[in-house]
């Protein structure tokens, strides 16, 4: 969808945006002396002789190399694996797969303290006959620095456009299997726009130090509530009082941890940390040339950490070390960390406006679903589709996933637009995916919660129905649909709001499948968030140049009687009332609830429903309103909403076992008081969590109606009296009281649009 850049990506000399004043990558020399391959420079200042023998120093012949920096290597064949950059005996060795390229050329450049001029790309032409092993390319690099060296290559091949290939020898390609990328240096700086991605690795710095007493939370799927959120916009806004050198980075979010811990979260589900290029909209002039891509959904490569996610200048190796500290913090926290990760496209777009950086210049047919026609195939709405159940293409997501874990340490994973990864090689559904049932059975894999987004854009909705092997969960789109729904009183939602908060039975009690398999949410990432859902009947678009076409236009949301800001307080009032039924409902659902970032204080878009391109206080988190929030100044929020309800909610949920149950409820665990389920106009609905141990039973009414309606109480347990925990109708502090409000009666007037918790002790 973008087109390429002005310039050409073939230039030889790396741009000297690159160049840096920090502790690596200051400047370059080429290499002067190898063996084995065939060596170009793009300038005419070397005249090399090749040779194919192995071991032999080819001697440089220009008078000229007297007068230069030399520097001598040798090279050897090299090994086939594993694929990417491995130290072994000999040296580095570099291995990369293509079945279908005809030459590949390793292209290096190293680092050295004294020179900040522009240099030459030294580019090391493999011999098929000696670098080559069926479909992987190879050779050994001897006395390379064990850091700081930048690498790509260059492929071509015999095939052509309507053949499905899509080679371009000019274009220097990222690995895909490098484990730290080098791209622009500062987040979102557009005189960087078009900075080259390229492939990195540290061999010589000593492995991270988790600590003798460190330990993975490894939470029970039942217990955790789930907070999505993003690593930048968490802290990049002045307002988190962050020093500007780390705001917006991994370690900034190590500072906010506390603010997480006082919400009762247990997990967090970051939106895409593998590098990704947030520029990419700007590469042409477009109506979205305005955006930077803060979400990520688009990228680079799947085994490098966001490099401008590090503090002060984007560095790779900065970034690795700090994304790893933060997870070390997270997991002291007792807080798992689940990765948003997108294996269903790249960044590359499509044909019209294509972006080759990596995958598509490799072997496009390989790496990249086509239709007969060799044109690429577009189930994700972004351009192109990764072929992911190709075995190529399987065992690099498969590397990537376990990269993560051992490296990492991350909990688990969000798989996003996951019906693509049930697709066959033509797009075709599949009905057991071997990625799918790779993934579910892989050892290493086997701590790590698995949750797929089951849908794509193609129309492959599957949603109870995603191949799972009783180890996948689903966000359960059915779950935010029902109860939004239900919650702003729409007709005959009753039944079907109370099978999304009993577990969704309907959905997921199949084979050995459990209510966590149901991650339930009403608010997301993509989509309003919860005070724009009580707040907007339509999305408002217009700030992401696409007269607004993009978004959803099905979100279910009611503006509760005006269209955006209001001063009316009755308006107002209803809104509150509205995001605390919301949030009520969502604690209080069998199966693995999840909330936005932000949600808590009541973040506004503005009605903007797809965010993505605003790197802003649209989407940064507001540290002022938060604070302002927990010290209860309700009346200075435009919202009201209050921090501290949704906290102590989260906590109370964490505290009543009867609300996380690991089984399906059976009939002695809930008791609906209802007797009008047929009833279209009714939207009321209370029940009865029983517990059969301690008798803490817990009891809930939803009222939808415009108008009061007096609830009849059931009898507590023997031996035990109700206790009012939240009426959402009231202000804070007494919508919420955790110690329980005792003096309930047999009947409960429950206010218009809204809910009630008792329990009982």
């Amino acid at each position: 969808m973008l087109a390429s850049p002005s310039y050409s990506r073939a230039a030889s000399r790396f741009p000297p945006a690159l160049h840096s004043s920090g502790n690596v990558f200051t400047g370059f020399i080429p290499i002067r002396r190898v063996t084995g391959a065939q060596v170009c420079t793009r300038r005419s200042t070397l005249k090399v002789t090749c040779r194919r023998a192995r071991e032999r120093v080819i001697e440089e012949e220009s008078s000229q190399m007297a007068e230069t920096n030399k520097q001598s290597f040798k090279v050897s064949s090299g090994e086939k694996s594993p694929l990417g950059v491995s130290q072994v005996d000999k040296g580095i060795n570099f291995a990369l797969f293509s079945h279908n390229a005809t030459s590949v050329t390793l292209c290096l450049s190293l680092p050295q303290s004294d020179k900040e001029d522009d240099v030459d790309v030294v580019e090391l032409v493999l011999d098929p006959s000696i670098n080559k092993t069926g479909d992987t390319w190879h050779i050994c690099v001897e006395d390379l620095p064990l850091r700081n060296v930048l690498y790509g290559y260059r492929v071509d091949g015999s095939g052509e456009w309507n053949q499905g290939h899509r080679f371009d020898r000019s274009i220097l390609l990222l690995d895909p299997y490098a484990k730290l990328v080098k791209g622009r240096s500062f987040f979102g700086d557009s005189s960087q726009k078009f900075a080259q991605f390229y492939g990195t690795y540290d061999f010589e710095t000593s492995p991270f130090d988790w600590g003798d007493d460190y330990k993975f939370p490894n939470i029970p799927e039942k217990d955790l509530v789930i907070y999505e959120m993003n690593v930048r916009a968490f802290t990049a806004d002045e307002s988190s009082g962050i020093d500007p050198s780390i705001a917006g980075s991994y370690l900034a979010l190590i500072e906010k941890i506390p603010h997480l811990l006082d919400l009762g979260i247990n997990a967090v589900e970051l939106l895409p940390v593998f590098e990704f290029d947030e520029l990419e909209l700007q590469r042409r002039p477009n109506p979205r040339d305005h955006m930077v891509n803060t979400w990520g959904y688009s990228t680079v490569n799947f085994f490098a950490p966001m490099s401008r996610y590090a503090s002060g200048e984007g560095d790779p190796i900065k970034a690795s070390k700090e994304f790893k500290e933060m997870v070390k913090a997270l997991h002291s926290a007792g807080i798992e960390v689940i990765l948003d990760v997108v294996y269903n496209h790249t960044n590359e777009a499509d044909d019209k406006y294509p972006y080759t950086t990596s995958f598509r210049g490799i072997d496009n047919k390989i790496y990249y679903m086509l239709d007969p026609n060799n044109q690429l195939l577009n189930y994700s709405g972004c351009g192109n589709t990764l072929n992911c159940n190709h075995p190529v293409v399987m065992e690099l997501i498969l590397d990537s996933l376990k990269h993560w874990v051992t490296e990492y340490h991350v909990d688990g994973f969000r798989f996003d637009l996951a019906s693509v990864l049930c697709r066959d090689t033509d797009g075709s559904p599949l009905s057991a995916p071997p990625l799918i049932r790779a993934i579910a059975k892989d050892s290493v894999l086997s701590r790590c919660k698995i949750i797929a987004e089951p849908w794509d854009c193609g129309g492959l909705y599957l949603v109870g129905k995603f191949p799972n092997w009783d180890r996948w969960a689903e966000w359960n789109g059915m779950y935010r649909d029902d109860v939004r729904r239900f919650i702003k009183g729409d007709c005959g939602m009753k039944g079907s709001f109370a099978t999304r908060v009993s577990g969704s039975s309907d959905l997921y009690q199949v084979n050995q499948r459990k209510p966590y398999h149901g991650v339930n949410f009403i608010i997301a990432h993509d989509g309003f968030t919860l005070r724009d859902l009580v707040t907007y009947n339509s999305k408002h678009n217009e700030a992401n140049g696409e007269g607004g076409n993009d978004g959803c236009n099905d979100n279910y949301s009611w503006n509760c009687g005006s269209e955006g800001e209001t001063g009316d307080a009755h308006i107002k009032s209803l809104r509150v009332r509205q995001m605390k039924n919301f949030h009520l409902a969502l604690m209080i659902s069998q199966g693995t609830p999840m909330m936005l970032m932000g949600d808590e204080y009541g973040h506004s878009r503005y009605g903007n429903n797809n965010s993505y391109g605003h790197d802003t206080a649209l989407n940064n988190f507001q540290w002022k309103e938060a604070s302002l929030n927990i010290s209860r100044l309700l009346w200075i929020l435009p919202c009201n909403c209050c921090i501290m309800f949704f906290s102590e909610l989260i906590k109370f949920r964490h505290s009543h076992h009867v609300l996380k149950h690991e089984n399906f409820l059976s009939k002695g665990e809930i008791t609906w008081h209802e007797d009008n389920w047929d009833n279209s106009e009714s939207k009321f609905l209370a029940f009865t969590l029983h517990d059969g141990v301690n008798g803490q039973d817990v009891y809930a009414a939803f009222n939808a109606h415009d108008y009061f309606v007096k609830a009849l109480i059931p009898l507590p347990p023997s031996g035990k009296q109700w206790f009012r925990v939240a009426d959402t109708n009231l202000e804070s502090p007494d919508d919420f009281v955790k110690e329980g409000v005792a003096g309930v009666a047999e009947a409960y007037n429950v206010a218009s649009f809204s809910s009630i918790l008792l329990k009982s002790m």
